[in-house]
């Protein structure tokens, strides 16, 4: 199934299945949840999380209440099944380990057309729960949208799927001009960028569970 990357907008569906999946995942994961007074109520904007679980995107998606379209590793599409549901609940393949204008063009139209876009900025999942080294391409979107970018910090101590202790921190929005772009931006101020990003992820993330 070949994903359509002309058109960019929200799903119905995914409103059909967040509704009653919000409280299933607070039965099935101990969620607390911390800064969501730092969630913005309107405009697009980017969330940035570090990525430790197959089911951060519903997490995310649950507490943020607003639709947000993650992306996801192209091999997820091959399915025909699979890939209707991941279209359909907002998610948008990725190549990862190459440059894949699709995709990237994809997440700018997304935020320029005044939708969330959710990214990890690490680019894959983290084995040991703890973040890691951001790759660029978060700074790249928001350079070329001027995004500001929620961080957001999940912490977990046990490595597994289901029943276990999470807490989610949303910090403060990092405003574009706090990411120090310049009008002809190099390949290390979009490096420098997304390490800023990823240590407000971090920051928030060493401060561990919430009482």
């Amino acid at each position: 199934m070949a994903f359509d990357f002309s058109t960019v907008r929200d799903r119905k569906f995914y409103d059909i299945v967040s509704i009653p999946l919000r409280p299933a995942i607070k039965l099935i994961l101990k969620i607390k949840c911390v800064g969501k007074e730092n969630i913005p109520q309107s405009g697009s904007y980017i969330v940035a999380c570090n990525h430790i679980n197959i089911l951060d995107p519903v997490i995310l998606s649950s507490e943020c209440r607003r639709p947000i379209h993650f992306m996801a590793k192209s091999e997820a599409f091959k399915n025909k099944i699979g890939a209707w549901f991941l279209t359909h609940l907002n998610v948008f393949p990725v190549n990862r380990g190459r440059n894949d204008k699709a995709s990237v063009d994809y997440a700018i139209k997304l935020v320029e057309n005044g939708h969330v876009l959710g990214i990890f900025p690490e680019g894959t999942r983290s084995k040991d729960l703890k973040p890691h080294k951001p790759k660029s391409g978060v700074a790249l979107i928001a350079k070329q949208t001027k995004a500001d970018i929620l961080p957001v910090a999940l912490y977990c101590e046990q490595n597994r799927l289901l029943f276990r202790k999470i807490t989610v921190r949303f910090g403060k929005p990092i405003k574009y001009e706090e990411l120090g772009f310049n009008d002809e931006t190099s390949s290390r101020e979009r490096r420098e960028a997304a390490e800023k990003i990823m240590a407000r992820i971090v920051s928030l993330w060493e401060e561990g569970h919430c009482e």
